[in-house]
């Protein structure tokens, strides 16, 4: 039944699973209730796939030069624990291995022009970038230390020389990490999680080791090195936690530019090429957006919203932000606020859907009532229902097929649909131009023949009528200077000559009778 060579899946696809992961979707709002007029084709669905993790950690690229995509999942493990580094083919695992460190984003890329063309793997995890040619490893990129604090270091040299106990060097680590800018170490803070029994022994494993303040990276990205093309070599974008973005030569793994941020970026979105011209924006945990161009180290415009953002999708020249408050706004790169589209319930995760056959770019969310809803700028094109709710969107080639969609679920289960070719989300291509209501022809009355003549008495003698305007404004004002004059030299006007000595005017009128009634009226002035 499915179309293009994907036969593994169908045979996975048993029809318990079929029915268990059967959508309801939607196309503007109107029900879809089979799979004949759905979307999408259930290519397998497995409820136990045992894989924890959300969208920066997927990742879809033909890793071996066979034409054959395979799917890179940085695993969180289930609780955060044994994560782990999987490589999908088709829906079974082709290989797995652990990781030290929970993982961060993965992202595949092109690291320079030799044959084979094979792309590279890039695994940020903690304070290191791994990378892998043919699902091995090849180089270990670490993010340089930072300064330790030299209070903190003196701490534990006098731990060291049994000068100071391990209680009281906890209470003068409490009273650094409250009051100091800079951030304590790793091992002071791992120190300061222990119960008082295991103090003495960690103090007494630790306190020869010199102090080392490493920060660790948030998020990771790729930007073209120098040509826009899909298979250009390309470099490696990293947020780290002390607020700074590096890029990375994608060959020496040296760092190529350093951007400073005012607040921790956590989600990225790249433009351009670093060596032409390129736009970076990133989300921030403060709350904001910070653009960023080539050559400046400091962000060159910034976007407030009103929540913090759950993810950061680009359309287009269109930044899509998506907000704890249950809603996706459209922003300019300038930070000018397109529109609005209110969710029904929490986004949970977000990505991208790029379908190159139709030249369709839609920006997929999906929220915690179970639903995936896919919108080209404020327009609903699709809501896919799932049985569980979405953790972790990816949509690209997979395998042999084109568009496929792989979701995985908040309780570790594995879904994948396959667009059929002949699904269009819009008729008519939802481009880009005018609303509808602009096409409304407007009830314009008809021209008399007054207005006609006032119109042509105008062109003809529009001169002549503007200077007699402005001769008899000027009059006016004239006019109006002379009697202000006169009333100041007369004492005729209640107007008080210096700011100092102020003049308050009270009418009083006694009575509520009509004016004929009223005895009399008085005026006080002060």
């Amino acid at each position: 039944m499915l179309h293009g060579g994907w036969p593994e899946l169908v045979a996975r696809a048993t029809p318990a699973k079929m029915a268990a992961a059967s959508p309801l979707d939607f196309d503007s709002g109107k029900a879809e209730s089979n799979e004949a007029s759905s979307k999408w084709l259930d290519a397998h669905y497995d409820p136990l796939a045992n894989i924890h993790t959300f969208s920066a950690c997927l990742a879809l690229a033909d890793l071996h030069g066979d034409g054959e995509y395979k799917l890179v999942v940085g695993d969180l493990g289930p609780g955060g624990q044994q994560p782990r580094l999987k490589v999908l083919k088709g829906p079974r695992v082709l290989t797995e291995s652990p990781l030290p460190e929970l993982p961060a984003a993965a992202a595949t890329f092109l690291k320079d022009q030799h044959e084979p063309r094979t792309p590279a793997l890039a695994l940020a995890s903690g304070p290191c970038v791994y990378v892998y040619k043919n699902l091995r490893p090849y180089f270990k990129f670490s993010l340089p230390q930072l300064p330790a604090n030299p209070l903190e270091e003196d701490l534990w040299n006098q731990a060291k020389e049994d000068r100071i106990d391990p209680v009281t060097l906890k209470e003068m680590l409490e009273d650094i990490r409250e009051k100091a800018e800079v951030p304590l170490s790793v091992q002071s803070l791992r120190f300061l999680q222990l119960e008082l029994s295991e103090m003495e022994a960690f103090v007494n494993q630790h306190k020869s080791k010199a102090i080392k303040r490493q920060t660790v990276i948030t998020t990771m990205t790729t930007l073209k090195k120098n040509l826009a093309d899909e298979d250009a070599v390309s470099c490696l974008v990293l947020g780290t936690e002390n607020k700074e973005l590096l890029v990375l030569d994608p060959e020496a793994f040296t760092t190529l530019a350093t951007m400073s941020l005012p607040s921790v970026p956590v989600f990225l979105e790249v433009s351009g090429q670093f060596d032409v011209e390129f736009r970076l924006a990133a989300a921030c945990r403060n709350g904001n957006i910070y653009i960023l161009r080539r050559d400046s180290k400091c962000p060159k415009y910034c976007i407030e919203l009103s929540a913090q953002p759950v993810g950061l999708v680009r359309v287009h020249k269109v930044l899509v932000v998506g907000s704890n408050q249950d809603s996706l706004h459209g922003f300019t790169h300038k930070g000018k606020r397109l529109w609005t589209v209110q969710m029904p319930a929490a986004i949970l995760t977000m990505n991208l859907l790029e379908q190159h056959s139709r030249g369709l770019q839609a920006v997929m969310a999906g929220l915690a009532n179970g639903e995936v809803r896919i919108y080209h700028d404020k327009t609903l094109l699709n809501v896919i229902r799932t049985p569980d709710a979405v953790t972790s969107l990816c949509f690209g080639r997979f395998g042999r097929e084109d568009n496929t969609l792989i979701m995985t679920t908040r309780g570790g289960g594995l879904i994948i649909k396959i667009l059929k070719r002949t699904a269009v989300f819009v008729e008519g291509g939802g481009e880009l131009g005018p609303p509808p209501a602009q096409a409304t022809k407007l009830s314009v009355p008809r021209k008399t023949r007054l207005y006609v003549d006032q119109t042509l008495r105008e062109r003809e003698a529009g001169t002549a009528m503007h200077r007699t305007f402005q001769t008899d404004l000027y009059l006016l004002r004239l006019r109006a200077a002379r009697a202000y004059v006169q009333a100041l030299e007369s004492s005729l006007s209640p107007v008080s000559a210096t700011a100092r000595e102020p003049l308050k005017l009270h009418a009083v009128e006694p009575g509520g009778s009509p004016p004929a009634m009223v005895p009399g009226r008085k005026l006080f002035i002060q």
